[in-house]
């Protein structure tokens, strides 16, 4: 008899459908499995064994031929267990076939039976309802993350026994799932920080255009203190925002059992010892990356020039593109990567060049070969650059007298509302995202702007890039202040940060 089950293979942050279709015949007792299978798919033929076995059932004693179809796209992962075994007791009459039609089936089997969480439920979740399927059977651990898409949909089960139960009970005993709670992660208040008026400055800016931030500053000046603080003064993630980073999450199999929506913005902060794959994603069945992680949200890379320089050039097509690219062999997968990039560096290898009240022990060729450690395409990517000092002595041990993150949040909120009536259904709701088109449109100067900026661009040597990375953080300012044109104030202010870098050795 042949059964059908419909599931699902995750590529990249997407599900691709997939149909199990399970064959028992008479013949020689074999287990064959066909249709592209990697070692994890080939390894559940055991798993599946056991767990019917162990709950109760009958293995059939026959030929046993499972095709997983589309036969040319490649599967991995131990999801497949549940459809598989489902589909094995619906082809010996165990389930009835004709409620599985309509049912999307993913998990992972124990050998014992029971049911274990499984990564990508999300996605397989979104592919489930745009294919107009009603339902889906999956891990109970999984059922508050799938129900973000499908609330009425979602069939909870913890066993293969209880599954062959569900499928075969009638709809009005099934279990439903209760309202996903979102995830909170508590974020320090700005609160705590004493003084650095500049840096605050910048960090808010930074925050309402989503522009990229570098921090510059001797060891102890508080610079990690305020990065770790800026997903507090971010704007909270829209609904469709927040799909797309928990699908992301999901796929990387971080989320929590019973999570729902991730509702706050990711902060990633990676340790410079990552690898490049690391932090742009990837393996033999590519997954995100730090990048990507970070999506929507906030990548702070401490210590920024203890990087290797190669890690580091992966940032460049994100930056640009909104999107991490990986190409391998066999398919070129895009993950999403559109974050605020934060960056925080000693200023020299000993860290106290520039500093008033200790000497600098470095050369000017050692200071010079650990700056040149960040290539010039990279830095010119940098929006905003600021030289953060220590607080003086008699400022030390004193409870911080700094705004709180609500009253920032407030004003970053309203600025990027303003980004977002102008942008309309552009979709680039930030300054940072602007194409050269919106930067003409929604960035004009006055002549008084435009000669300032031009004649910047020619002291400090801009390039083309950081001519229009001024232009969108004086964009950005101008929303802050809740004006409509940009002023030559506001230009001013934004070169102030691109001056900072410029003027000295960064």
């Amino acid at each position: 008899m042949l059964a059908t089950i419909r599931t699902a293979a995750i590529h990249g942050v997407d599900a691709c459908p997939v149909q199990v279709e399970v064959d028992v015949s008479f013949g020689i007792p074999i287990f064959t499995m066909v249709g592209l299978p990697d070692a994890s798919v080939r390894e559940s033929r055991d798993r599946v064994r056991s767990a019917i076995r162990n709950s109760g059932f009958e293995f059939p004693p026959h030929r046993i031929t499972v095709n997983l179809a589309p036969a040319d796209v490649r599967k991995a992962g131990a999801a497949f267990d549940l459809p598989i075994a489902l589909g094995i007791l619906a082809a010996t009459g165990v389930i009835a076939p004709d409620e599985l039609a309509r049912t999307v089936v993913i998990g992972e089997l124990s050998l014992d039976g029971a049911i274990q969480a499984t990564r990508g439920v999300l996605p397989v979740a979104a592919a489930a309802w745009r294919a107009g399927l009603p339902q889906i059977l999956l891990p109970a651990t999984n059922a508050t993350e799938a129900a973000a898409i499908l609330p009425e949909g979602i069939l909870p089960v913890g066993s293969l026994a209880e599954a062959v139960s569900v499928m075969n009970g009638p709809p009005s005993v099934r279990s439903t799932v209760a309202t996903p709670q979102p995830m909170k992660v508590p974020i320090p208040d700005f609160a705590d920080v004493s003084g650095q008026a500049l840096a605050r400055r910048a960090i808010e800016i930074a925050s309402a255009g989503a522009h990229n931030l570098l921090l510059v500053g001797p060891p102890g000046a508080g610079k990690t203190m305020m990065a770790r603080r800026m997903a507090g003064v971010l704007p909270p993630l829209t609904f469709d925002e927040s799909i797309e980073s928990t699908t992301v999450h999901s796929v990387a199999g971080l989320l929590p059992a019973g999570a729902g929506l991730i509702t706050d913005r990711p902060f990633r902060a990676p340790h410079h010892t990552i690898s490049a794959a690391a932090l742009a994603g990837g393996g033999s069945h590519p997954r995100p990356g730090e990048v990507s992680l970070a999506h929507n949200g906030v990548l702070f890379l401490d210590e920024l020039l203890e990087f290797p320089r190669q890690v580091l050039e992966v940032l460049r097509q994100p930056l640009e593109e909104g999107v991490m690219t990986v190409a391998r062999a066999a398919r070129t997968i895009a993950f999403p990567a559109r974050f605020v990039l934060v960056a925080a560096t000693n200023p020299c290898p000993c860290g106290f060049a520039g500093d008033p009240t200790r000497e600098c022990r470095c050369t000017p060729q050692q200071v010079a070969r650990y700056v040149g450690r960040l290539s010039g395409p990279l830095r010119d990517r940098m929006d905003l650059t600021v030289d953060v000092q220590r607080l003086p002595s008699d400022m030390l041990g004193t409870a911080g007298e700094g705004e709180p993150s609500a009253d920032i949040r407030a004003r970053v909120v309203a600025a990027r509302e303003r980004q977002r009536t102008r942008a309309g259904g552009s979709g680039v709701p930030t300054n940072g995202s602007l194409s050269s088109a919106d930067l003409r449109r929604h960035c004009a100067l006055d002549a008084p702007g435009l000669t300032l900026l031009r004649r910047a661009a020619e002291r400090l040597d801009l390039s083309a890039r950081g001519f229009d990375r001024v232009r969108r953080v004086a964009r950005t300012i101008a929303d802050l202040e809740g004006e409509e044109r940009i002023a030559t104030e506001h230009v001013a202010e934004a070169l102030q940060f691109r001056g900072n870098g410029e003027q000295s050795n960064w």
